[in-house]
């Protein structure tokens, strides 16, 4: 009893995103992508016309839920407090170099976790590099890294986020016109709008109010021996299985022939080690930045921006992955990025007062 009572809220979050996943697919969303805040994300910046990779365009409803859903309930709760100005160059580059982490593994930690409970062993691979990942980030949280304080800002500031929702909202309910739109490949494989909406609106004030973070969940099981985050991760894994199971969607356990993957096992580790070292130095997995973003943190918006220009500049330098495999310069870019984040974690330690 006392276990549901400390984590039920947590484990409850995770078990709501998992069965949300599966119903998601169910209505349209790609197999194993009923919810991936990378994709959705880079879809978002195909929709507005930031790159031209006609297969993933579409302006996600359910990115906009999680912010409006975070911004509600951080209100509700009194949580709402606008807050920046921790390095937020740094930050945009952190975000940066997540998305091409997770364009080079085809996924975010959340759609790496719904990927394994569809079966695909190829993200099995991308768990083990993702917490290498994390474990490197945690070398240096111990070494002092930190990105310095964050200072009171405009209430103005903290709403932007959610004003930048939903202003996508009205562009997609309006401006049809204007946007961009798949008409094959994932980009158009998608739940009806008010369905995705109202799921992201759960999902978006269930982890702000139980603050789930597949990050924060291996970090503080290896830092502190606390896996109260870390049940939230194992409920999405359960859940999708079972909801995969349950549903006759069915799991295929293989690495080959998983929709929207390769089979590449040093990429598809070394994206994923790129996504958890990044992640850490910034505070966060990317579904995190965007629940903190909705609730006023102007940094986390920030590394948002980063993860959408990211994957506009994945998609228009051919560094995304496909279902073929990673490309070259996909390869090249998370050397380099991997490089500039050692280097950010480097250059940010400072020495610990006694």
């Amino acid at each position: 009893m006392s276990f549901f009572k400390k984590h039920g809220l947590v484990v409850g979050t995770g078990l709501v995103v998992g069965a949300i996943s599966i119903a998601l697919v169910a209505f349209g969303n790609p197999k194993n992508m009923g919810f991936c805040i990378a994709c959705f994300l880079r879809d978002i910046a195909g929709g507005v016309g930031m790159h031209r990779a006609e297969v993933v365009q579409y302006i996600r409803p359910e990115i906009i839920g999680l912010v409006l859903g975070a911004l509600v309930m951080s209100l509700i709760g009194k949580e709402f407090a606008p807050k920046g100005g921790s390095a937020p160059l740094t930050r945009f580059a952190l975000g940066f170099a997540v998305m091409v982490g997770a364009l080079m593994f085809l996924g975010c930690p959340l759609r790496m976790m719904i990927r394994i409970g569809g079966g695909d062993l190829n993200a099995v691979v991308g768990l083990i590099g993702f917490v290498a990942g994390i474990l490197i980030g945690i070398f240096f949280l111990n070494k002092g890294f930190s990105l310095k304080r964050t200072y009171d800002l405009p209430k103005l500031e903290g709403y932007m986020p959610g004003l930048t929702a939903i202003g996508l909202l009205l562009l997609l309910t309006f401006g049809a016109g204007l946007l961009f739109f798949s008409e094959s490949g994932p980009g158009s494989m998608r739940a009806p709008a008010a369905i995705a909406l109202i799921a992201g609106l759960v999902v978006g004030a269930l982890a702000q109010k139980s603050r789930l973070c597949t990050v924060g969940g291996i970090r503080d099981a290896l830092m502190f021996k606390d896996f109260h985050l870390l049940y939230g991760f194992i409920a999405i894994i359960v859940t999708v299985l079972l909801g995969n199971l349950l549903t006759g969607a069915g799991v295929k356990v293989s690495f080959v022939e998983q929709p929207v993957a390769h089979t590449d096992g040093l990429w598809n580790a070394l994206g994923m080690v790129l996504v958890g070292f990044a992640s850490v130095l910034l505070g966060g997995c990317p579904l995190r930045q965007l629940i903190l973003a909705g609730s006023g943190n102007a940094d986390s918006g920030v590394a948002v921006l980063g993860m959408v220009v990211g994957a506009a500049f994945c998609h228009n330098f051919k560094l995304a992955s496909s279902a073929d495999g990673p490309t070259a310069n996909g390869q090249i870019a998370v050397i380099l990025c991997l490089a500039l984040v050692a280097l950010i974690a480097v250059l940010n330690l400072h020495k610990q007062k006694d």
